[in-house]
């Protein structure tokens, strides 16, 4: 499934807010496509992609975090 420029910037948008807690810098389409992230001109496909790491990266992130406190309330169990 192919997505359009905006919906490929409003997924990215998304993922990278929940990542970083902030909005990316610069987020424009040139054209169907072509976007500018952050001042690096991509292809749409190309910004999925990133999309998609950016994904993993949260995912791993809060599996982590999770792991954390399951440790720490495990320890205070003892």
């Amino acid at each position: 499934m192919e997505l359009t420029s905006e919906q490929a910037i409003f997924s990215y948008a998304d993922a990278y807010q929940k990542l970083y807690k902030r909005s990316p810098r610069e987020l424009r389409v040139v054209d169907n496509e072509w976007v500018i992230v952050n001042g690096a001109r991509m292809r749409v496909d190309e910004l999925e992609y990133l999309t998609r790491q950016l994904e993993q990266e949260y995912t791993q992130t809060m599996s982590q975090k999770k792991n954390m406190v399951m440790r720490l309330l495990n320890w205070f169990k003892q």
